[in-house]
């Protein structure tokens, strides 16, 4: 791995840090906040740990840090109160804020790209109709298992849990988080595939794979 990768890299570890501390910073609830960030937290243990034997493509890295910086936003402010969505809601006169969908929307496209590339540099799938929908299959399955443990939160815990819910009245919203995510998975696929490709091919180029 040249200079120029480890520098990147480096870059976005430090953003993600200075994004997680400043989330940290007076959250509107911290119980939420932990909740909220607990994924990216445990994602950033499993990438640190495997940098080692498996680095993904900066590509994929920047849209990972994304994902992260989505959720730590999220837990400083909650989904439901999400200022910059609070604004849009009532400038637009939307029932609710949406800053959620967007959330799940992240939960289906990131995930897509990492499953991608974890499958075609492990030789699991090969490239075409049957990775990409082994890969929305993955996703839609997070998401799910995601809303199940989101149950589980709040039959633990009550009320304290409503925040990390964020249903904001919605009967259907854990329908439409799934939906979210599928849409976010087949979006991430029909827009990013070729690039995603020419990033890995980029990787055998310069035999920075290991």
């Amino acid at each position: 791995m040249n200079n120029k990768v480890r520098y990147c890299h480096g870059t976005l570890l430090i953003i993600f840090f200075a994004v997680f501390i400043w989330s940290m910073l007076n959250p509107k609830d911290l119980f939420t906040w932990f909740l909220e960030v607990l994924p990216a937290i445990i994602g950033f243990v499993i990438i640190v740990s495997t940098y080692g034997r498996f680095k993904f493509t900066t590509f994929v890295y920047v849209f990972i840090l994304i994902h992260t910086i989505i959720l730590m936003i999220g837990g400083h402010y909650t989904y439901a109160e999400m200022p910059l969505f609070n604004w849009i809601r009532d400038s637009f006169g939307l029932s609710r804020n949406y800053y959620d969908r967007l959330g799940h929307l992240a939960q289906g496209f990131i995930p897509a790209l990492v499953c991608r590339e974890i499958l075609i540099r492990k030789s699991i799938v090969k490239k075409g109709k049957m990775l990409s929908f082994v890969v929305v299959c993955i996703c839609l399955a997070i998401s799910a298992s995601y809303e199940l443990i989101e149950w589980g939160v709040a039959e633990a815990t009550g009320e304290a849990a409503d925040a990390f819910l964020g249903t904001q009245g919605d009967v259907w919203d854990t329908q439409w988080d799934m939906f979210m995510a599928l849409i976010g998975s087949i979006t991430a696929l029909s827009l990013f595939s070729s690039v995603h490709d020419k990033y890995i091919n980029l990787l055998y180029e310069k035999k920075e794979i290991d």
